[in-house]
């Protein structure tokens, strides 16, 4: 069977087919163009520069195309990267269907898909529960197929829907401990929160941002959806259970720098911030710590600090 990109190891070379999730074309210090590419397979991503492209390279070598790859696995600055030797676009009779390179979220859709349409039926706020319904049929087929990022956490197939349903989880073992909690509050806002990346995302393949993405965000983007739901279904967007449900969008990263437009200012608001971060770091984590040797540090993980983690040896089986 042959190996995925990231079960080759340091200086090892190899002859593969992966799949160009970006290619951004720049220009090096000589003058001459270059492409900045990251590659994909089920295994992950990983980057690599093409030197002193030709423009027919640049016109071939897009993203979303699957390539035929020889190279060697190289370390630059703690993070794995690939030395290019060969590359050409595949040719008829060799893969080239793109969906064959992208990881899956490990929950089947209809799995996230009941758990939660479950969770829909402790929304015992009406108006919250309306809001919420309306939105994800408006854009059902995508919240199953979408990235919740382009790269850094749940960046594979239905990883938006697999990162709401495991925050979800997370929040009814809370709302369990801490019984005052609002749970229509919190699971709504949960539901909702990362529901604009499917129009600040292009899709699974070749993430990128898109214009709306770019310029407005996710978040403004969701608040202003909730405020046509609210037109539609003819409900006072001034009232107090709207404007908490906005909150909790408008919020959701926790402080200004970090894009939200004011900081949280309810108990659930506050607990959906970090319940979100937390899920995103386990995520991180698992995948680079799922490509590493045991006694060993993962590469550096650009969306915790450049922090790098050590693999311990012992593992819950096994505590010599």
């Amino acid at each position: 069977m042959e190996k995925k990109l990231f079960e080759y190891n340091v200086d090892d070379t190899f002859e593969i087919y992966l799949l160009i999730k970006a290619a951004d074309v720049r220009v090096a210090k000589n003058g001459k163009k270059f492409i900045a590419f990251t590659f994909q397979d089920t295994s992950g991503q990983m980057d690599g520069k093409f030197w002193d492209a030709s423009e027919d390279d640049i016109a071939s070598l897009t993203a979303g195309k699957v390539v035929m790859l020889s190279g060697k696995r190289e370390l630059y600055q703690g993070n794995p990267q690939i030395k290019i030797f060969k590359l050409r676009v595949t040719k008829a009779g060799e893969p080239d269907t793109p969906e064959l390179f992208i990881e899956r979220a490990p929950l089947k859709k209809e799995e996230m898909m009941e758990e939660i349409n479950e969770t829909l039926f402790e929304i015992t706020n009406a108006n919250m529960n309306r809001i919420v319904r309306h939105l994800l049929n408006h854009y059902q087929k995508d919240f199953f197929q979408y990235p919740a990022a382009k790269r850094f956490h749940h960046a594979f197939i239905g990883g938006l829907a697999f990162h709401t349903v495991s925050m979800l989880r997370m929040a009814k073992t809370i709302a369990d401990q801490y019984e005052d909690i609002n749970r229509p509050l919190l699971f709504s806002g949960i539901i909702l929160h990362d529901l604009g990346k499917v129009m600040e995302l292009s899709g699974p393949i070749s993430t990128e941002y898109t214009l709306e993405g770019n310029l407005i965000g996710h978040i403004v983007i969701v608040d202003e959806a909730i405020t046509k739901a609210c037109q539609v279904l003819k409900i006072d967007d001034k009232s107090e259970d709207v404007i908490l449900l906005k909150h909790m969008i408008l919020s959701h990263h926790g402080k200004l720098e970090y894009g939200s437009p004011v900081r949280p200012k309810l108990r659930e608001a506050e607990i959906l911030f970090m319940i979100d971060n937390l899920d995103a770091t386990i995520n991180m984590l698992s995948a680079s710590l799922s490509r590493t040797e045991p006694g060993a540090f993962t590469e550096r993980i650009f969306g915790l600090d450049n922090r790098t983690f050590y693999k311990p040896q012992i593992s819950e089986n096994n505590e010599e």
